[in-house]
């Protein structure tokens, strides 16, 4: 807080310093990282002093009620002065706490430009959510394409299911095999919200006699061949 104050009016605790109070990371430096916006001259000897004037209300935060930037904007402040490896370390602390809001970094990225980090950060974001490069549409395609190749029967793809408690919209179905295959994604899976309306919905549906598995995206795209064995198997024993 010290350090904050000492760069005046609208300076927050930024970069390695944020992310640490974020909890993000250990800073282990003496040094502390404080941003100001109109900040002019010298800072004192402890301090990291950075001039940005493009913080907006969505980039500031306070934790412990002391000014620091948002998640979002702390991890792309550290994709700039931090080696890769490092900030994803730091965007997986992020998702372990539940912090990290996939959209807010996606919209600072968009109006960031240039600035040095946004290639770093979106590239460890594609890394660890690969789904967010990729429409839905997208991926269904790429099952299908991937049942052809393996010989499997095609699936019925987003057909309205009646069962008792609701109308469902499977991702893909056998019907003669009785079996529904969900691809999860982390971006509409992830949340205590959906985790819960999906296994409600999965219990629905198993009562109702359809046996229920699940694959990845990643899976999808990376483990076609070994995906499609699974399912082969999963649709024999429903024969």
């Amino acid at each position: 807080m010290a350090a904050v104050l000492a760069c005046g009016q609208n300076a927050v605790l930024s970069h390695r310093s944020a992310a640490s109070l974020l909890g993000l990371r250990e800073d282990r430096r003496s040094k502390i990282d404080v941003t100001a916006p109109g900040r002019r001259g010298r800072a004192p000897r402890e301090i990291d002093a950075h001039r940005d004037g493009s913080l907006v209300s969505a980039d500031r935060t306070k934790v412990n009620d002391i000014p620091c930037t948002s998640v979002a904007r702390t991890l792309l402040d550290l994709a700039g002065v931090e080696p890769v490896w490092k900030l994803r370390k730091a965007v997986g602390e992020a998702e372990v706490k539940r912090i990290l809001a996939l959209g807010d970094v996606r919209d600072l990225i968009e109006r960031s430009g240039g600035r040095r980090g946004v290639a770093r950060l979106r590239l460890a974001l594609d890394e660890i959510h690969p789904e967010t490069r990729r429409t839905r549409s997208y991926m269904e395609r790429q099952f299908l394409a991937m049942c052809t190749r393996g010989g499997l029967p095609s699936p019925e793809v987003n057909v309205t299911l009646r069962v008792a408690g609701g109308d469902f919209k499977p991702d893909f179905l056998w019907r003669e095999a009785g079996l529904i295959v969900e691809a999860d994604s982390r971006q509409f899976h992830d949340t205590d919200m959906s985790f819960l309306d999906d296994r409600r919905r999965e219990q629905r549906l198993q009562l109702a006699g359809w046996r229920v598995s699940h694959c990845t995206w990643w899976e999808i795209e990376h483990e076609s061949r070994r995906l499609a064995e699974t399912i082969r198997a999963l649709l024999a024993l429903g024969h």
